[in-house]
């Protein structure tokens, strides 16, 4: 599988797997409260920091009618109408730089979510190092394109999208001179459950499509991403905020810095130990062969002693002859005096 560079960092199989803090709405219409999200995220140990690139009327329409509204009783979000959901949560656009200055003072990886053609232009001028295509976007065909045309890596969450939708998805950001594609499996709903996240597609993007493949998030905790990470994912952004208390669009589901620091650590030990195909002691598992089981004699013999199982029995330490040769060496006499504890080797026979 190839790998590819996202500003500065190689991902694939053989490098530890990149985190991505993902900001959204939490930072509740402050710039102050924005750069404190970058500032945890970087001491979090987090990758990249992704934002989202739109405005209330790039999205969608403000009109007060029954298709704008959500009337999802489930929903975080119930209650708002579109225009107004998007109002509260974009980031402002004069933000956006700033931002990316203060992640890059950081050591963090700026990049943007952009939702329409206008907002490409924008994050072009930002020098952004790649995309990121949301999941609500992986159908958006002009928008894809328009992504594509830069010639930059192009991160795709695959939620809600069908095979076939997808297929169209990829094949048009490469005709249209994408060459490096990470997708991310996702299941768009906020928050996820377990049982909805399927990571065993993972793999089978990854075959299928020839790519980099990672997780998109979002679900409570680590223990989904720290699973992905041994079906091959590469990438894994989460939602993220200083403190769920503050509340905000996105909070519900966003990890705190503390959980952002695990899922750092517990994501790196997975990859760790993955490894290689191997059988036999490691480097580090030979100095325990000794504390294996073997033939030892456990009583007093001398020269001609019939070697039975009174004086001979398999225990540890490991010195002496494997445990399989203990019934074919039963009934053999012994050619010289053998002390109680003494190990096991073909010379005594």
């Amino acid at each position: 599988m190839k790998e590819i560079n996202l500003g500065g960092r190689m991902i694939g199989i053989n490098h530890p797997p990149f985190i991505i803090a993902e900001m959204s709405g939490n930072h509740n219409q402050s710039l102050e409260r924005a750069l404190e999200i970058v500032e945890a995220a970087a001491e979090s140990g987090a990758h990249a920091l992704k934002i989202q690139t739109y405005t209330a009327d790039t999205m969608t329409l403000n009109i007060d009618h029954k298709d704008f509204a959500i009337d999802d009783q489930e929903s975080l979000w119930k209650g708002n109408n579109l225009y107004k959901l998007y109002q509260q949560a974009y980031t402002p656009w004069e933000w956006h730089k700033p931002i990316f200055e203060k992640c890059r003072e950081l050591g963090l990886i700026p990049f943007s979510t952009p939702f329409d053609e206008t907002a490409v232009d924008f994050l072009e001028q930002l020098n952004t190092p790649f995309y990121k295509i949301a999941s609500f976007e992986n159908n958006h065909i002009p928008l894809i394109k328009k992504v594509a045309s830069t010639g930059k890596p192009m991160i795709i969450s695959t939620g809600m999208a069908t095979l076939a939708e997808l297929d169209e998805t990829i094949q048009v950001a490469r005709k249209a001179g994408c060459e490096d594609i990470v997708l991310l499996k996702c299941t768009s709903t906020y928050p996820a459950t377990p049982e909805n996240t399927n990571l065993i597609t993972i793999p089978h993007m990854r075959d299928l499509f020839n790519c980099q493949v990672g997780l998109s998030d979002h679900t409570i905790g680590i223990g989904v991403s720290v699973a992905s990470i041994a079906l091959g994912a590469t990438v894994i952004e989460k939602h993220f905020t200083t403190s769920r208390a503050d509340g905000g669009v996105d909070s519900a589901f966003s990890m705190e810095p503390a959980e952002m620091h695990s899922l750092v650590v517990d994501t790196k030990r997975a990859w760790q130990a993955l490894g290689q195909v191997t059988y036999g002691p490691t480097e580090k598992e030979k100095q325990s062969l000794k504390f294996r089981r073997s033939i030892y004699i456990t009583k007093d013999l001398k020269a001609g002693d019939i070697l039975t199982r009174q004086n001979l029995n398999v225990i540890r330490p490991g010195y002496g002859l494997a445990p399989k040769y203990y019934e074919q060496i039963l009934g053999k006499k012994v050619n010289k005096e053998i002390r109680a504890g003494t190990p096991v080797d073909w010379d005594i026979l």
